[in-house]
């Protein structure tokens, strides 16, 4: 079996960018480590306010999860919409962070 040495594969990616002119940014291991946490810590101050920025009612209580007694569905149209779907996709980065942060 081969297997891809990703040392020797890096070194080729860097030369073949560089000589064919595009800027060569490859982040090293010590300096992903290094600022993780920092990321990881905004991604959970912004996954924290856009979940409690997420409307579950119309009345005071609505805001500390109570207040709901309408149990039908309902369809999230405009900015609701795209609060719902970058509350999904900080979720996946914020996933995604902690297992590079546990393989790192």
């Amino acid at each position: 079996m081969n297997f891809i040495d990703f040392t020797n594969f890096i070194d080729f990616l860097k030369i073949y960018l560089a000589f064919n002119n595009f800027p060569v940014i490859i982040l090293s291991m010590e300096y992903l480590v290094s600022i993780l946490p920092y990321i990881q810590i905004a991604l959970a101050i912004l996954l924290t306010a856009l979940i409690l920025l997420q409307q579950t009612g119309n009345e005071l209580g609505g805001a500390f999860g109570g207040g709901d007694n309408f149990s039908a569905r309902h369809t999230r149209r405009g900015a609701e919409k795209a609060l719902f779907n970058i509350t999904i996709i900080v979720g996946i980065l914020f996933v995604a962070s902690t297992f590079v942060a546990l393989i790192a």
